[in-house]
């Protein structure tokens, strides 16, 4: 097999920066009635660029076969939909959006973002792979295309509905293979003297936190701030602000503009590629030695599922996001561990988790089985989902969750 190229700067890939071994894509949920039949598993075998320091997986599966049909459903969660009409509030008062302005959020999911803008009354369109999903968003009355990004589609799309005014791309910038082309589509979308804000998760975050379990294959790319403005370079944008968020383990949001029209960048923009480099990501000797902390990470859990099977302590999951698969897999998790795990989006209800096959229930069953210990996986969520499941101590249930480090409460 010849050696996997960088999708940045082309350079091979020879470094490695965490190899989680073999896993399913993480949103190929098996229905009940295939539980016998075989599965696919792919390489999770993520390399660094020692020329551009892009840390990426290269693709293993095409992203036609993961976002075509999509099982993910963004205004399944209420935090979510709040963040997103806290943004869509600050940039309306930001960029002063008004009736006049047009806002393109690529990657629109079912309209959890757009519908706030639309309800300000503001002239709104989304771009969205799922055609499932896109649906469900055109029933919320939001304008959706179905189509993946690229330059020539943004350009389709500028052409029959003019460039906007803000471009929207939250937590979609690192699942595009060809991150070049689809930051060049992002320009294409983009007026002249138009905003363009991107929300991915924070690599230097992902370190700090033992946060693997948000690789996964419709993860390609893995983002500094750094690497990040020399991708948005090669499309004519330039980075001219950026806040930190909380969302996703901690997130970077950076507000672009194209290179000729660019304000010059913030205070805050020298201050996160400092601590960057503080932290050695400006270098390739910074991102040695992730292997050994999601060793330690996957052992924390491991242990305790395996005290709690022996003392006869019952366990469940809480969630079925596709980070609780690559966190299963990894640990060999299986049934007689964990015996069930529930969520909210009926579309996952009755299907069983790719990989270890651990089925997924309507929130009530934890109430009908009254586990010990509930395992919240997706724990970035675990201010939100304590609330919900405040119920459950009611019979002495505990809530766990697995990262950045193992917690009981």
């Amino acid at each position: 097999m010849s050696t996997p190229q960088c999708r940045l700067c082309g350079h091979e890939l020879t470094v490695t920066f965490v190899d989680l071994g073999m896993s399913p894509p993480c949103e190929s949920y098996v229905a009940g009635e295939a539980a016998d039949a075989g599965e696919m598993f792919y390489p999770l075998h993520v390399r660094v660029c020692e020329e551009c320091l892009l840390v990426q997986l290269p693709t293993y599966v095409a992203a036609e076969d993961i976002f075509t049909d999509y099982a993910y459903f963004s205004s399944y969660s209420t935090s979510w939909v709040q963040h997103a009409k806290d943004y869509v509030d600050l940039a309306r008062k930001r960029l002063s959006l008004d009736g006049s302005s047009f806002i393109v959020e690529v990657a629109s999911n079912d309209g959890y973002l757009l519908q706030h803008a639309v309800a300000a009354g503001i002239r709104s369109a989304g771009i969205e792979p799922a055609a499932n999903v896109a649906e469900a968003a055109r029933a919320k009355g939001i304008d959706t295309t179905v189509a993946f990004l690229g330059e020539r589609t943004g350009r389709e799309f500028a052409t029959t509905h003019g460039q906007a005014d803000l471009v929207v791309a939250n937590n979609v910038f690192a699942h595009v293979p060809d991150i070049v082309d689809f930051a060049k589509g992002l320009r294409a979308l983009l007026a002249d003297d138009g905003t363009l804000t991107i929300e991915i998760p924070h690599l230097l975050r992902l370190i700090e936190g033992r946060e693997y379990d948000t690789i996964y294959h419709e993860h390609f790319s893995y983002l500094s701030l750094l690497t990040t403005q020399c991708v948005l370079e090669a499309a004519g944008l330039r980075v001219v602000d950026v806040e930190e968020l909380t969302t996703h383990g901690g997130s970077l949001r950076t507000w672009s503009m194209p290179i000729e029209s660019a304000d010059a960048p913030s205070e805050r923009v020298a201050e996160v590629l400092a601590a960057e480099a503080e932290a050695g990501l400006h270098t390739l000797e910074g991102h040695i030695g992730f292997s050994e902390a999601v060793a330690a990470a996957r052992n924390d859990l491991v242990e305790f599922l395996v005290e709690c099977s022996r003392k006869g302590a019952t366990v469940a999951g809480y969630g079925a996001p596709g980070k609780g698969n690559t966190l299963l897999n990894h640990c060999g998790v299986r049934t007689d561990q964990l015996r069930f795990t529930v969520d909210r989006n009926p579309m996952k209800q009755g299907m069983l988790l790719p990989g270890t096959r651990i089925p997924i229930h309507a929130p009530e069953r934890l109430e009908q089985e009254r586990p010990d210990y509930i395992l919240i996986l997706p724990w970035n969520l675990r201010t939100e989902i304590a609330e919900q499941l405040a119920y459950t101590r009611e019979w002495g249930a505990q809530l766990v969750v697995p990262l950045p480090h193992l917690e009981i409460f």
